[in-house]
């Protein structure tokens, strides 16, 4: 992954802190949704058929529907099964704040029938308080996001293990990039959906989605293992509605999403913008999740403003 700077006067640390809210947190079986609700609305250039297609992009990455028609079992033919189930991702995040930009690029793959990833992330300068940082290993988990690399005091062999539903944000901005299938969860919230039309990513032929999906609602209809994380976002963000462009392929895949979320820390709020991009489907991913003995439980260093540094001590499996 790459980190890009863009600046425009002051200093980054303040963005960094924002936009990998992890430097913050570190220290403090397929199923789908629920039903519908009748208060969501589609515009009229796509029907209900766009709303449908929002809200069941996370089942057919799942695979336990089919990416077209009314929804049918994964179990009911292979076809279904080879709908998705894993894919390669990329990432990006961006913040603005003081004239500062920050944006991170990362890569990875995620198995969306077991809701685990690996990613690669590097951190801004002043976000990992080191002149140069290893990339940052992350391991997502239903509930829990493992850091390797974490720098600020951890021992190089030892990961940090976070609980992503006693985040604020549910882990949608706190590790450098939004968890895949929380991205993706995000869309069974949508309200108001447009259908803005076709168009091309990398070559393939998309249809293009725009709308605002509510965090809280998303969190209700989400399946079992994403359910309580997003419960906690809908009570850590400014608003509790998250424009989002969403681009699905032919076969109901959801290809790209953009979502724009306002975060409230102290001060003044900050506009995220995160993108997942999918492509490669059906890629092996083996993720081992870490023993206890390999968790550190010990003190990290924080960053605070004016370049200080705080300590502040891990929970074991917290």
């Amino acid at each position: 992954m790459v980190v890009q700077q863009h600046r425009s006067g002051g200093g980054v640390r303040a963005v960094c802190a924002l936009a990998v809210v992890g430097v913050m947190a570190a220290t403090a079986g397929c199923s789908g949704g629920g039903g519908g609700d009748d208060r969501a609305m589609a515009d009229e250039r796509g029907g209900a058929d766009s709303l449908d297609a929002v809200h069941r992009a996370a089942a057919v990455l799942a695979g336990t529907v089919h990416g077209t028609g009314t929804g049918t079992a994964a179990g009911a033919g292979a076809g279904a099964r080879s709908v998705a189930g894993s894919a390669e991702v990329r990432t990006s995040m961006e913040t603005a704040a003081g004239g500062t930009r920050v944006t991170i690029r990362g890569r990875g793959a995620y198995d969306f029938c077991n809701q685990v990833g690996r990613l690669e992330v590097v951190l801004p300068e002043d976000a990992a308080g080191e002149d140069s940082h290893r990339p940052i290993t992350e391991l997502l988990a239903p509930g829990a996001l493992y850091m390797m690399n974490r720098g600020a005091g951890v021992p190089a062999d030892k990961w940090v293990r976070i609980d992503t539903t006693t985040l604020e944000d549910g882990n949608l901005v706190t590790g450098g990039v939004t968890d895949p299938m929380a991205a993706a969860e995000l869309l069974r919230g949508a309200r108001q959906v447009t259908y803005v039309g076709r168009t091309e990513l990398a070559g393939v032929a998309v249809r293009h989605y725009r709308g605002i999906s509510d965090i809280g609602r998303a969190a209700r209809e989400a399946s079992p293992k994403s359910r309580g994380a997003l419960a906690a976002a809908a009570k850590g963000f400014r608003t509790d509605t998250v424009p989002f462009d969403a681009y699905l392929d032919e076969q109901g895949r959801l290809r790209k999403v953009r979502h724009r979320f306002s975060f409230a820390n102290e001060g003044p709020a900050v506009e995220v913008v995160s993108t997942t991009l999918l492509y490669g489907f059906g890629v092996p991913v083996s993720v081992r999740l870490p023993d206890d003995r390999d968790i550190y439980t010990g003190k990290i260093r924080q960053r605070q403003p004016g370049g200080t540094r705080a300590r502040a001590r891990t929970k074991a499996g917290a």
